[in-house]
């Protein structure tokens, strides 16, 4: 009985060398291990054994099975590695140099937008910075004429964090830190994302972005914010645009405004994104408070200057016709086929 193990252990072994296709391998595993199998057949008849020989026979027979199973399981990994290469060196050569195709992405509105103003910026001397998005309570509060239990933090929904910082409710954050690097003259911009804990509607988000900017020097005035503010709008637009100038409170300038657009949708009829007053409030701005002036190491009585925040998400939804904010947010790429953006 061993020696007839052994013969068919070295014929099921020479069977499997020689295999050229899974469906071989298979052919040979139904001969050997399959019901009517070989291997199968004497552990059949191991019950006409006496009991010594039954467990030598049995013991054997097993351990053949389990070599033959390895030795099948091999061969199918390799022929089906010797599969894949084939199926490999058949297909056309890839070029991972061509270019892709332009439809299959594209930016996002509110980059787009960040990117178009940091152009008209970078074009009349601005320096780009960037901000923090997570910020200690000095620099969001305190360090624009904001100090604690000031009722103007009432404006402001805020995320706290368990350390004591917060996530930023306003690109002006970066205020201080940007006069401490650069101090007077200066002319800088700070594009940022923001967040606050507010009502979502058509015109609001607990996300959004913005961008400030200021410019400080000798005699700078209302006069110089009005046409720079006027003359950046044109140029986004591509176009004249109406504005209009609100008295607004902000605690980091003074005198501080509002500055509005009117209503690209309705065209200053109302509607539902500029709550049916024909106006859009777009850009909070003012002279620059002499609080914050000192508190940025400049001198206020050799400097004054202006600054201003442009909400790039409002900016983004009046620029590409999107009538509700939170389309900005959702993730949704119907946004961007829709308005074809390349």
């Amino acid at each position: 009985m061993n020696e007839k193990m052994q013969e068919i252990k070295k014929e099921a072994l020479q069977m499997l060398e020689q295999a050229k296709s899974l469906q071989e391998v298979e052919q040979i595993r139904i001969a050997y291990l399959g019901k009517k199998g070989k291997i199968s057949l004497i552990l059949k008849d191991l019950k006409n054994l006496e009991v010594e020989e039954r467990k030598n026979v049995g013991k054997i027979a097993n351990a053949l099975k389990q070599e033959i199973e390895e030795k099948i399981e091999s061969k199918k990994e390799e022929l089906q590695e010797q599969m894949l290469e084939e199926e490999i060196k058949q297909q056309s050569f890839i070029d991972l140099t061509v270019p892709v195709k332009k439809t299959i992405g594209s930016l996002h509105p509110i980059t787009i937008v960040q990117k178009e103003l940091e152009e008209i910026f970078a074009s009349m001397g601005f320096t780009i910075e960037d901000g923090n998005e997570v910020e200690t309570e000095y620099n969001n509060f305190e360090a624009v004429n904001v100090p604690k239990y000031h009722p103007a933090r009432d404006m402001q929904d805020t995320f706290w964090l368990e350390n004591g910082q917060l996530l930023k409710t306003q690109t002006s954050a970066a205020q201080n830190k940007i006069m401490l690097k650069y101090g007077a003259p200066l002319k800088a911009i700070f594009p940022g994302r923001c967040f606050r804990n507010e009502a979502l509607d058509a015109s609001h988000e607990n996300t959004f972005f913005q961008m400030e900017g200021m410019m400080i020097d000798k005699e700078v005035s209302i006069s110089n914010l009005i046409y720079f503010m006027k003359t950046l709008l044109s140029e986004v637009f591509k176009k004249e645009v109406d504005v209009r100038l609100r008295p607004g409170y902000f605690p980091f300038v003074e005198p501080g405004f509002e500055l509005d657009i009117k209503c690209i949708y309705c065209g200053g009829t109302g509607c539902k994104v500029c709550k049916h007053g024909g106006w859009i409030e777009l850009c909070p701005c003012g002279m620059i408070h002499p609080n914050v002036l000192k508190m940025g190491k400049i001198d206020p009585d050799e400097y004054s200057g202006f600054a201003f925040g442009l909400g790039l998400s409002r900016l983004a939804m009046m620029k590409y016709g999107i009538n509700d904010l939170r389309l900005l947010n959702s993730g949704d790429i119907r946004v961007l086929k829709q308005m074809n953006i390349k």
